[in-house]
């Protein structure tokens, strides 16, 4: 039998007024280790098989900031209903709010097929940091069929739409040398600030399998592909480091709601 199933989160500076669940999808608030809320994300049963929709929708509210990581990675499981799973994630960050999205990876098992859609809405001065990971097989398998599109508006206007297939039922040519080359672990990392907008990032090369590009506004995108994810999230990690050092956050603008929150990235 199918699941349906969406798990919403809403932050303000004040805390998460809005914190539910349904099924598989468990968002339990968890200690933060910086400025304001963090939730993580728990698999609560098997999920996404064939024929599943489940979805998470995250709004950070004006001056807020808010984590979003995840216990465990989320694998794609095949099943017997002859149909793909759905997975979506829809994102909103307000003015001056700050989103940090930085699930676990994605499995693709063998003989899953799973369509991934990531929607994300940013006002002018919002803030974000958002990482996918995509493990194509578990250790000694082939991959299952992926299909992912990631899709990103700022101030209403786009700024980002990307979309992979992989797998068996993806187009000829996914894992030729021009898309994957035989690697088996494939990411991005988004990092959107105002700063950018004065002060763009430049290209750069991360090795021989990954690239940060500028994006037309102030963001940069880092893609990489790896032969496992130790080495992805290695090359994702040390992107960021290189992306947010030096960065300080904007002033606080207009009364808080509650106690002050810094809400500038403070990750060094």
């Amino acid at each position: 039998m199918s699941v349906r199933a969406t798990a919403r989160i809403v932050a303000t500076r004040t805390g998460l007024p809005v914190l539910t669940g349904e099924g598989p999808l468990a968002p339990r608030r968890t200690r933060a280790t910086g400025p304001g809320s963090r939730v993580t994300v728990v698999g609560a049963m098997t999920a996404p098989l064939g024929g599943d929709r489940l979805a998470v929708e995250a709004e950070v509210r004006e001056g807020a900031t808010l984590t979003v990581d995840a216990a465990a990675a989320t694998v794609a499981l095949p099943s017997r209903v002859p149909e793909p799973a759905h997975y979506d994630v829809r994102l909103t960050v307000g003015e001056n709010a700050e989103l940090r999205w930085l699930p676990e990876q994605l499995i693709s098992a063998y003989g899953s097929e799973l369509r991934m859609r990531t929607q994300v809405e940013l006002a002018p001065t919002a803030r974000l940091v958002l990482r996918e990971e995509q493990i194509l097989g578990r250790h000694g398998e082939a991959p299952g069929t992926l299909f992912s599109r990631l899709t990103v508006r700022r101030a209403g206007r786009p700024l980002l739409d990307q979309e992979l297939a992989c797998g068996p039922g993806a187009p000829a040519g996914w894992d030729g040398p021009a898309v994957l080359a035989g690697h088996r672990a494939v990411g991005q990392l988004l990092v959107v600030v105002p700063e950018f907008e004065e002060k763009p990032v430049a290209p750069l090369l991360l090795g021989d399998t990954a690239v940060r590009t500028p994006l037309a506004g102030p963001g940069a995108l880092v893609t990489a592909v790896a032969p496992d994810a130790l080495l992805l999230r290695r090359v994702l990690d040390e992107a960021l480091a290189g992306l947010l050092d030096g960065l300080s956050g904007p002033p606080p603008t207009g009364p808080p709601e509650g106690p002050p929150q810094d809400t500038g990235l403070a990750y060094r």
